[in-house]
């Protein structure tokens, strides 16, 4: 990386733009700052088309107006979180805010004004760099050091909504009268400029609504979902035929495998990848990546793709490394893909959420008393949760704009609601043998496995959104013999 440069002296009106300490550049001259005011061609760009998401968002904000008539509803996008130094991590908006605009900008503030009986929304953004000042080659943010940034009309025209300049937000803020709620966590100086004016409770109900506003996806969030599915089975593919390679280094090449179709095809992971061989299949977030590939181990692969618009697959397979399953490797593989058929057959509307994971487990239990692990009878395992032992995890989750979407939303209207359609969840039973488990055989020890599916549920039952990955043992072996060339 490079340094950048700052002004001997900025104007009295302006914000200092700040030296790096050891820069090479002591300053810059007069005749260097006038020269970088002029000679730039007109960039602006004109018939923009708004974004595909730009209308499901307007409906989104109206809903949400609708719920808190009269009050000013603020929903930060969040601010660069510094990695070291003076270097940051590539930056995620926040998901409410994306769930409501479709923009990923950084810094960037949605705000809801009550008019009358509705509300009137404004984006506010950072604009074009200042030219004038210099603040475009000199600051560190900006765009000849990280690019080009939309125009405040550019953004009007690609988001359907008025925007404004952020940096006059907070003043703006500090003066507001009446009731407001913030979505807390993502941008401290919001927050500061609202200290005064707002409170947890109130805040926690705006978020709890936006969380359960997201649980029935429509019809573009589900095609977003396939998208990510679509191009996370192309990346298990691809780690299937450098399988070899990772042999010859550790689990960090299957990681990078996965990220390059996700970076290709997508924004990026949805999550940190779990590529666990061997033993390490048994930890259920093993994402250090970094053990050994065996022939003769499982590999259980957890990974998803983020799409450009931030939905995320999430899908799991145990494949066998050298392409064959041995006869324990399937007998257990064999019982979690029964228990999974079972979660899966679950899910329809009008069934309580937490069917699918009772029906999952219920199989579980049943084959760790066939198998001696446990004692029966198995509704007495399954009333003392014995299972869980091995099973360790709840069987699914909701999936969307976050790995574990909805998080926030009211037990009432998540594990303890019912299915819809239009709801989206995973289906991941799982069994794990920890290596030091001497509760079970030796040969046991240190084989783990989950299968993972990403479960539409429709008007009729569901669509496995992730069927393009076979699941079946047979068909595994199958699947990769022919990726494989065998």
């Amino acid at each position: 990386m490079t340094d950048e440069l700052t002004p001997e002296t900025p104007d009295e009106d302006e914000q200092p733009i700040k030296q790096r300490k050891n820069g090479l550049y002591p300053g810059v001259s007069d005749e260097l700052a006038e020269n970088m005011k002029s000679g730039w061609a007109d960039t602006e760009l004109r018939d923009l088309q708004p974004i595909e998401q730009a209308p499901n968002a307007a409906r989104r904000r109206a809903a949400l107006s609708a719920r808190f008539p009269g009050e000013r509803l603020v929903i930060p996008a969040g601010n660069l979180k510094t990695r070291s130094n003076d270097t940051e991590y590539d930056f995620r908006a926040s998901t409410e805010y994306v769930y409501l605009t479709g923009d990923q900008t950084d810094d960037s503030v949605l705000v809801l004004e009550p008019k009358d009986d509705s509300h009137e929304a404004t984006i506010y953004r950072l604009p074009r760099s200042n030219r004038e000042n210099g603040e475009f080659w000199l600051n560190g943010m900006g765009e000849l050091w990280v690019g080009r940034r939309h125009s405040l009309s550019e953004s009007e025209a690609l988001l359907g909504a008025p925007c404004k300049d952020v940096r006059e937000l907070a003043a703006t803020l500090k003066e507001a009268t009446g009731p407001v709620r913030v979505v807390r966590g993502h941008d401290a100086g919001i927050e500061a400029a609202l200290t005064d004016k707002v409170t947890a409770e109130r805040d926690e109900e705006l978020r709890v609504y936006l969380s359960e506003a997201r649980v029935v996806k429509d019809a573009f969030e589900i095609g977003e979902l396939q998208k990510a599915v679509d191009s996370t089975v192309r990346g298990f593919e691809d780690v299937v035929k450098v399988l070899d390679k990772a042999e010859a280094t550790s689990e960090r090449y299957i990681e990078g495998t996965f990220f390059l179709r996700a970076r290709v095809e997508g924004n990026d992971v949805g999550y940190g990848s779990i590529c666990a061989a061997g033993p390490h299949a048994t930890t259920l977030h093993w994402v250090r990546n970094n053990g050994e590939v065996r022939s003769g181990d499982l590999l259980l692969l957890d990974a998803g793709v983020e799409t450009t618009t931030l939905y995320t697959a999430d899908v799991t397979r145990t494949l066998p490394i050298n392409g064959r399953y041995t006869d324990l490797q399937r007998k257990i593989y064999d019982a979690v893909y029964e228990s999974q058929e079972a979660g899966i057959a679950a899910v329809k509307p009008g069934a309580a959420f937490r069917d699918f994971h009772d029906a999952s487990q219920r199989v579980l239990a049943e084959k760790l008393v066939e198998w001696g692990l446990l004692d029966g009878p198995v509704e007495r395992v399954l009333e003392l949760g014995l299972q869980r032992r091995w099973t360790l995890h709840g069987t699914g989750h909701m999936l969307g704009l976050d790995v574990h979407d909805c998080a926030a939303a009211r037990t009432e209207a998540y594990v303890n609601g019912t299915l819809e359609p239009g709801m989206v969840l995973t289906v991941e039973p799982g069994l794990y043998f920890q290596a030091d488990d001497l509760t079970v055989p030796e040969e046991y020890r240190g084989i783990g496995v989950r299968i993972e599916d990403d479960i539409l549920v429709t008007e009729d039952g569901n669509r496995n959104l992730s069927d393009g990955l076979p699941r079946r043992s047979d068909e595994v072996e199958a699947w990769m013999a022919g990726l494989l060339g065998k």
